[in-house]
């Protein structure tokens, strides 16, 4: 799993080098949004339906070329994509959905499957924080950006369950400490892995070492 404090720092862009550094893996990627009041879970726009009316939605990309961020999943070089979409706080609604989704599939690939007995390697990976309130991943990737201030409650429920902090501005010059630094508590930099990852830079070796190590040690994630 994928997360990060605010929008616009690269969580999107770290799903799609995860899956382009394991070409050898048969990826489902997925992104998980949450909309604001008043705004349909069905198609992203505002609606009038009633509250409990369209609470979620899931679709699957059929494209690399759509411009959306699970097109460019796709584009990375994953098997099959995903949007899954929530009102707020209707997560919860849309697991049911999610769940469905992925055993559909697994069914499918094993119905078309030539070879029953050949091992393949498949992984799911999801960029959200809020999924973290129901999953523990296997793996827990928490992108930073100091340079940001804004810091999503999710992420900030989530952070201390950071397998690593991916970086991804710094602190110019000898200017003060970016305020993002300054909330964070200095525990939790001691604790965890800082990995800088500059723009248009590949997957870091820790990062791969440490996806690499999960999928040799196979299934690890819990509800």
């Amino acid at each position: 799993m994928v997360g990060g404090h605010t929008r616009s720092i690269g969580k999107t862009q770290l799903v799609s080098d995860v899956i382009r550094a394991f070409p050898e893996v048969e990826w489902i990627a997925g992104k998980i949004t949450q909309y604001g009041h008043g705004v349909c879970a069905r198609n992203g726009e505002n609606c009038d339906c009633a509250p409990t009316e369209h609470v979620c939605a899931l679709d699957w990309e059929t494209r690399p070329d759509t411009g959306t961020d699970s097109a460019r999943f796709l584009e990375a070089g994953a098997k099959r994509s995903f949007w899954l979409r929530t009102k707020q706080g209707y997560l919860a609604e849309g697991l049911p959905l999610l769940r469905q989704a992925l055993k559909e599939v697994e069914n499918s690939e094993n119905a078309l499957e030539e070879n029953p007995g050949a091992h393949k390697t498949g992984a799911l990976i999801v960029e959200s924080n809020s999924l973290m309130q129901f999953v523990k991943p296997s793996l827990y990737f928490a992108v930073i950006d100091p340079m940001k201030d804004d810091f999503k409650e999710s992420a900030q429920m989530a952070l201390d369950r950071a397998d690593a902090l991916v970086l991804r501005g710094e602190v110019k010059g000898d200017g003060p400490p970016a305020a993002l630094w300054m909330r964070l508590p200095q525990q939790l930099m001691r604790e965890k892995p800082s990995i800088l990852q500059r723009e248009g830079e590949e997957l870091p070796e820790p990062l791969w070492a440490l996806v690499h190590r999960m999928l040799e040690e196979g299934p690890g994630a819990q509800i």
